[in-house]
């Protein structure tokens, strides 16, 4: 029997030729609809899925717009009950969509599930296992290079790392589409933050399982381009999701931990590019653009606003002592 299709996977590619083709091969069987959208790759991958996936709805933009632009154009495309995002650079395993859509299925105040995500080089290492945020102003993968044995249970997170996770399509009408100001890099976290200010929760969906490649576009862990765009989007996902009373409670955390971070990436010669990045995130912040994107304070959520702020604090515990 035909299972029914519940989930639409989008892919964003930027000159995957190295990847897509066992990206997309490794889904086959899979009961879902699968929508590449092509930030105008010139590498020839945006041909390999048309002639050898037809299957595969193709989007093709004229430039490379970013992540987020991308990915929005695939989630209006979407009319299915959940949308999963996927990097491009990623092999999922038989049974991946089902193992994320279950317990979005038990549980209406779910609003994603990250996937376990895998070193693609060394299998037996999480890439990924949710995403933490803390009062410093740092996002940082949980489990990040540790044995994937140690993650095999379902927990809260804070937010799912957009490279594998599930969505509730219902709710980016209550909470707004992905944001195109981050072009890419901590907008999930944004995402997650949004859900969890109107009082939605995330989780880690360990069942489902993905080796992820990483850094495929970007090139490396640390270079320039990713840290100049992180540093931006962390200045601007502080001031976009938090209250002002809330800034103000953290400012001196949110100080140190840039601070700190401009130290570290001044040791790895990116110094100079962390702190142009936070230089523009500031100019952001106080853009038109980026006024337009702050989220409305409601008080009526104040207890959600709690809950988050006890969660960064607590987070950055978990950061130093794991």
């Amino acid at each position: 029997m035909e299972q029914r299709i519940r989930s639409t996977i989008v892919i964003p590619n930027y000159n995957g030729i190295d990847y897509i083709e066992k990206c997309l091969g490794s889904l086959a069987g899979e009961p879902t609809h699968i929508i590449v959208v092509d930030n105008g790759s010139e590498d020839g991958s945006r041909e390999v899925v048309r002639e050898k996936f037809p299957q595969v709805e193709l989007i093709c933009l004229d430039r490379n717009y970013g992540f987020c632009k991308a990915v929005n154009a695939g989630i209006s495309k979407s009319k299915t009950a959940y949308v999963i995002l996927l990097n491009n650079d990623t092999e999922v395993e038989p049974g991946f969509v089902r193992a994320l859509e279950q317990p979005l299925e038990w549980r209406g105040e779910i609003f994603s599930g990250s996937a376990q995500m895998r070193n693609m080089r060394r299998p037996e290492l999480i890439d990924d296992a949710g995403d933490y945020y803390c009062a410093l102003g740092w996002a940082f993968a949980r489990g990040k290079d540790k044995p994937a044995q140690a993650y095999q249970r379902s927990c809260r997170i804070f937010a799912a790392c957009g490279g594998a996770a599930i969505y509730r399509r219902k709710i980016f009408n209550e909470i707004g589409d992905v944001d195109e100001n981050h072009f890419a890099y901590l907008e999930d976290i944004d995402l997650g933050y949004r859900a969890r200010i109107q009082g939605y929760y995330n989780i880690y969906i360990p069942k489902a399982v993905v080796y992820h490649a990483g850094s495929a576009v970007s090139g490396s862990r640390h270079n320039s381009f990713k840290v100049r765009l992180s540093a931006q989007n962390s200045i601007y996902l502080a001031y976009k999701n938090m209250p002002f009373f809330q800034l103000l409670l953290n400012m001196p955390l949110l100080i140190t931990g840039f601070v700190v971070k401009a130290l570290f990436f001044a040791q790895k010669g990116l110094g100079r590019d962390y702190l142009a990045g936070l230089c523009k995130g500031i100019r952001l912040c106080i853009s038109a653009e980026g006024r337009e994107h702050k989220v409305r304070f409601q008080k009526e959520q104040m207890r959600c606003y709690i809950l988050i702020q006890l969660e960064l604090w607590r987070n950055m515990l978990y950061r130093f002592m794991n």
